[in-house]
């Protein structure tokens, strides 16, 4: 977004929810390290702790999860650009475009399907902790709404903003 630019209250929204999910990204690399440390220590002067190795699993995916969240509404995706960047302006506009609407319907799957596995394994529990297993799964719906939400605000700002890049 250009610093001109008013911004849309989907945007606005994208930015809130950003907040959050930068916020939630420290607290689980936080307890991360956390739980790594308390198990050395707990390993070195008491007894091994049994459930550290897959909580620590489980905050892994989330903090990669929250990470793609962050990384989609920065735009610090991995890109291929040469030869987005050797296309004439209103060709390199469509393409980002198509690239915007192809991975809304990439999340709108992840969403779907990690909303079905939430569901169906409502019932099993973690192996080393009494947790429900969908409570580790309701990440992939969940993060791949504010992807969604993400892609759908900057995709609204390319298409609000034809001339900009033509100009400049």
């Amino acid at each position: 977004m250009s610093e001109n630019s008013p911004e849309t209250p989907l945007m606005w929204l994208s930015g809130r929810v950003n907040v959050l999910c930068e916020g939630a990204l420290f607290v689980t690399l936080s307890l991360m390290t956390a739980v790594t440390i308390l198990q050395i220590v707990c390993r070195l002067l008491f007894k091994a702790l049994t459930w550290s190795e897959e909580l620590n699993c489980f905050l892994l995916v989330f903090a990669s999860f929250f990470g793609v969240c962050v990384a989609f509404r920065r735009g610090a995706n991995i890109t291929v650009n040469f030869l987005r960047d050797a296309l004439p302006p209103y060709a390199r506009r469509v393409v980002l475009m198509a690239a915007e609407v192809t991975g809304i319907v990439f999340f709108a799957a992840v969403g779907w399907y990690g909303a079905v596995l939430c569901v169906n394994e409502r019932f099993q529990t973690a192996s080393s902790m009494p947790i429900s297993i969908s409570w580790m799964y309701l990440v992939f719906p969940l993060t791949s709404a504010v992807t969604i939400l993400h892609l759908c605000a900057r995709l609204y700002g390319m298409i609000t903003r034809r001339g900009e890049e033509e100009a400049g």
